[in-house]
């Protein structure tokens, strides 16, 4: 009993220890809490005493982080773009040509024409601004031939040059040089006008192409124009071809031969347009003398020109295997023959000739009032040693008309229906070669068209005062055969056709809308990884 007492009391004596150890607990517990307080109050206090770091306090507000965030990416924008400017500066890119005829991009032509040459050549454009869409123009010169130097220049920097080639203060003026040798052109060279419309028609290319190949070269052909005998002449009708002639680096004058009996010796080929009367003796035996000494001869024939009758141009005809002319003009009835549905305006077909080659695939040609060329048999070809190349033919549904008082669009019981020759290349052999000897044959040609109003000054419509030379390619047709008479056979090619002047940007406008080109999408790029970079690091 006594054991189980002192047993109560000893568990009795363990469970009042528990009970005080936990007590014990909840006071220590109870102490931290309510020291807790004042410790934080005291932290707060000490924080009040410090001086509050203004900058830290600011920069922690959200809109200068985003501010921040932004200004860092225009900066980047802004550099990316001016590296890509600067490098386009270097790379002196090829300003990009916005007219509708590419007026301000060199054609193969020029290119072909300088590409070769040995010599060095100065450019100079005094007083342009060094945006000029010409200036532009000319600095592709150098990028095809190398000595070609481009420069613009300020009268004030260079008065040797203006004192020199005589350059009035305050004007622009383009000087070629070459050694000795210079040319200079003048704004208005650059250019011609519609007198109608009053629009620029830009020839720059032309002209300075032309300018380096004069100044560049040591031999210059020489064209005549028989003169007397035809209404149409260097200073009346034919201007612009003349012109264009001068263009291409030959030296054209007219000949009379009333005056000088004969042909010049230094004549690489003879134009004659739309005889009007006969020949006399003495222009017969002088274009006679100068056939048989193998020179050659471009013609142009009016339909209208034969209501005279003249022996001894068909004297001069025959001897290449052509029969007189008849008198008469060609209309189409094939539709994609004619021009605007008038079917005396011809678009003849052009023949794959070393002549005509280039023009095949072209805009072609523009025919007005063209009369047939009656080419000898075949058999009488062979009895002159003649050899025929058709140029230009009509189609197979057109018609001769020889009743100009019938204004029909169809053919009539009279009228021939047939495939005719508007464009032909006569080659008279002279002379065999030789091989014991080493002589070679000794030939003449002769390129004629029947018309001759496509080369000429004419306006074709009373609605501009553009000549019918500048359409399509009637210009290159007709340089093209002085070309192959003169034997450049080099310079036959489809020109690039002049028109109105839209726009074209400048060298600094050019590298501008590059710049917007490429680094539009590259922004976008850095702009998007930017922001996806920033919105990760947030998560």
């Amino acid at each position: 009993m006594e054991n189980k007492e002192q047993k109560e009391k000893k568990d009795k004596k363990i469970k009042e220890q528990k009970n005080n150890k936990t007590v014990e607990k909840n006071k220590t517990k109870d102490s931290k809490k309510n020291n807790k307080p004042v410790k934080e109050k005291k932290k707060n206090k000490e924080k009040k005493d410090k001086k509050p770091n203004k900058f830290i306090e600011i920069i922690k507000k959200k809109w200068l982080i985003n501010g921040t965030k932004t200004l860092i990416l225009v900066l980047i924008i802004l550099a990316i773009f001016f590296g890509i400017n600067i490098g386009m500066q270097k790379a002196e890119i090829t300003p990009l040509d916005f007219s509708k005829e590419k007026l301000f991009t060199l054609t193969q032509a020029s290119k072909d024409k300088v590409k070769d040459i040995q010599k060095d050549i100065n450019l100079y454009f005094v007083e342009y601004s060094d945006d000029d869409s010409t200036l532009d123009l000319a600095k592709q010169y150098n990028k095809v031939n190398e000595h070609i130097k481009v420069e613009a220049v300020k009268a004030n920097d260079r008065p040797d040059l203006v004192q020199k080639y005589g350059i009035e203060s305050g004007t622009t003026a383009i000087i070629a040089e070459c050694g000795e040798k210079y040319k200079i052109l003048s704004s208005q060279d650059l250019v011609t006008y519609d007198s109608t419309t009053y629009e620029s028609i830009s020839i720059a290319e032309e002209r300075l192409t032309s300018a380096i190949q004069t100044v560049s070269t040591d031999y210059i052909p020489k064209v005549y124009f028989l003169s007397g005998y035809s209404k149409l002449s260097l200073s009346s009708g034919l201007q612009y071809f003349n012109a264009y002639l001068e263009n291409e680096i030959y030296d054209v004058e007219t000949v009379d031969v009333l005056t000088t009996g004969k042909i010049p010796d230094d004549c690489d080929t003879l134009v004659i347009t739309m005889p009007s009367q006969d020949f006399d003796e003495i222009a017969t035996n002088a274009i006679i003398d100068y056939i048989n000494a193998g020179k050659n001869i471009l013609w142009f024939q009016a339909a209208t020109a034969q209501s005279t009758e003249m022996p001894n141009v068909n004297k001069i005809l025959e001897m290449y295997g052509i029969s007189p002319f008849s008198l008469g003009i060609i209309r189409e009835t094939d539709t994609s023959k004619m021009l605007s549905g008038q079917p005396d305006l011809i678009l003849p077909e052009i023949q794959s000739t070393d002549v005509t080659k280039k023009l095949v695939n072209s805009e072609g040609v523009i025919f007005v009032n063209a009369t047939k060329i009656n080419v000898m048999e075949s058999d009488k070809l062979s009895e002159l040693k003649v050899e025929e190349t058709p140029l230009l033919t009509t189609s197979s549904k057109s018609y001769f008309r020889t009743n100009f008082s019938n204004s029909q669009d169809t053919a009539e019981a009279d009228d021939e229906v047939n495939t005719f020759t508007v464009g032909a290349m006569m080659t008279k052999t002279l002379s065999e070669a030789n091989e014991e000897t080493g002589e070679k044959a000794k030939t003449s040609k002769l390129i004629i068209y029947g018309e001759n109003y496509f080369i000429s000054d004419m306006a074709l419509t009373s609605s501009t005062q553009a000549p019918v030379i500048q359409y399509r390619q009637n210009k290159d047709l007709a340089l093209n055969s002085i070309s192959y008479l003169v034997n450049r056979e080099e310079d036959i090619t489809a020109r690039k056709s002049t028109g109105t002047v839209t726009y074209t940007a400048t060298e600094t406008e050019n590298r501008i809308i590059l710049a917007i080109i490429f680094a539009v999408p590259v922004v976008i790029i850095v702009a998007g990884i930017v922001v996806w970079t920033i919105r990760r690091r947030k998560k």
